[in-house]
């Protein structure tokens, strides 16, 4: 492999024997004597292994390929999208890296072995990871990690067999008027006024409380939001998460901001932006919850291995991340999603009005800007815009949007379009499905 493969034999590499006594020489010019080669010549192929220094030993195996192959077995479980990747990534890399510099002498003129050495030194800088550091053991048994749920061991321990697959990842999110997206990528606007749960299975429980928006609506936003974490062996204690308007705090109600003993914490908050978002880590069931402050509204998204969140009872089956909102809670304009579509005006007849200081074509022009592809989420920015008059719900929907990229596992459902965006229909229609729906939110 590589070009130490075409390297000469020793009886090839070694000096021409003298001709015989009385042989004659052959004097043609520029074969005789043999010059010697360029000092940079020599240089050159001794560094790409053509030449070897001494005499002819059999030179050390090179071990690329163990090398390689070890990473591969350290990174192939890891997934891009759950927390702790560039943590473990790093490690492997930094292992890895080892590996390179122990066999580097016997690997001087493998292609295979500089290609490697710079190919890690390109994902150190991609992944921003240290030279020096804690380093992945080759050893499965070194890395098996209870309270880390991406390990080996942690998706052995909660599936509760030798499944080693990677695992399946859900997301919910829930915004704005207020707006949610299931599990099952379940896009719904619902009125659901005072406490409601979103997630409560045998892991965590979320319980979002909501109030109204305006006066004489029937339209809410989130002003609380509880999370506890469940007690879950030695990895942490029950901890209990209280957010609610004006009061975003980058700890837990019992003051402390992780869970679990060690140096890695098992669960711990991370404050992104004082008073207005922070983010909970949970590697023991590889779980990640953002929350946000936008304007006097909470909002909240949470990506969740699939295993977990469906692992509850049947008294917990209300759950609004898992089977949407009740029918009777539901905002619905007849299409199961909230359709207001773009470049077309209300009727000059119509009884509803949109909120004060707000047209379908100025709620439209100011929510493109932040949202230019026109998907859900813009389209619910619409929809705020016109029902609440309150512009922090375009910085609302527009932040769901970043969690989604952020948190969803699958890029090619970060978008949602309505279904009567992709059926299209007659200016008279759509304009008259705006007009139900608004009429519906303040009746």
């Amino acid at each position: 492999m590589g070009v130490r493969a075409a390297a000469p034999s020793c009886a090839a590499a070694a000096a021409p024997a003298p001709a015989a006594a009385g042989a004659e020489q052959d004097r043609r010019p520029g074969l005789w004597p043999p010059s010697p080669p360029p000092p940079l010549l020599l240089l050159l192929l001794l560094s790409l292994g053509l030449l070897h220094a001494g005499d002819c030993q059999q030179p050390a195996q090179c071990r690329i390929q163990k090398c390689t192959t070890d990473f591969v077995s350290l990174t192939s479980h890891l997934n891009s999208a759950t927390d702790g990747f560039d943590s473990d990534f790093c490690k492997a890399l930094r292992a890895y890296a080892g590996c390179t510099q122990r066999t580097s002498k016997a690997c001087r003129g493998n292609l295979v072995y500089h290609s490697a050495v710079l190919g890690i030194s390109d994902l150190m800088s991609q992944r921003n990871c240290s030279k020096d550091g804690p380093t992945s053991s080759t050893n499965p048994e070194v890395t098996h990690d209870p309270c880390n749920y991406h390990s080996h061991g942690g998706v052995r321990e909660h599936r509760g067999g030798g499944d080693q697959s990677p695992p399946n990842y859900l997301f919910c999110g829930l915004f704005g008027d207020p707006h949610l997206r299931t599990f099952r990528d379940h896009f719904q606007t619902c009125k659901v006024e005072g406490a409601w749960p979103l997630i409560d299975n045998n892991y965590l429980s979320v319980q979002v409380t909501n109030v109204p928006v305006v006066p004489g609506s029937s339209a809410t936003a989130t002003n609380k939001i509880t999370i506890i974490f469940k007690a879950h062996h030695e990895c942490t204690d029950q901890k209990v998460y209280q957010a609610v308007t004006d009061d975003l705090p980058a700890a837990f109600v019992d003051g402390t901001t992780s869970g679990g003993d060690g140096d890695v914490k098992s669960l711990h908050i991370v404050e992104k932006e004082s008073g207005r978002y922070v983010e909970m880590h949970a590697r023991y069931i590889g779980t990640t919850v953002f929350v946000r402050q936008l304007g006097r509204y909470l909002t909240l998204a949470i990506r969740m291995p699939e295993d977990l969140a469906m692992s509850y009872e049947e008294s917990q089956d209300l759950q609004l991340c898992v089977n949407g909102c009740p029918l009777s809670e539901c905002i619905d304009d007849g299409q199961g999603q909230v359709s207001a579509i773009l470049g077309h005006s209300l009727p000059r007849t119509t009884s509803a009005q949109a909120w004060p200081g707000y047209t379908l074509e100025t709620a439209s022009t100011q929510c493109h800007e932040k949202m230019p592809v026109k998907d859900i989420y813009f389209q619910s920015c619409v929809f705020d815009l016109l029902t609440t008059g309150d512009a922090n719900f375009t910085a609302a929907a527009h932040s769901a949007l970043e969690d989604v990229e952020a948190l969803h596992p699958r890029k090619e459902r970060w978008h949602i379009f309505p279904s009567s965006s992709r059926a299209g229909g007659s200016h008279l229609s759509v304009a008259l499905g705006l007009t139900c729906l608004i009429l519906t939110v303040f009746l």
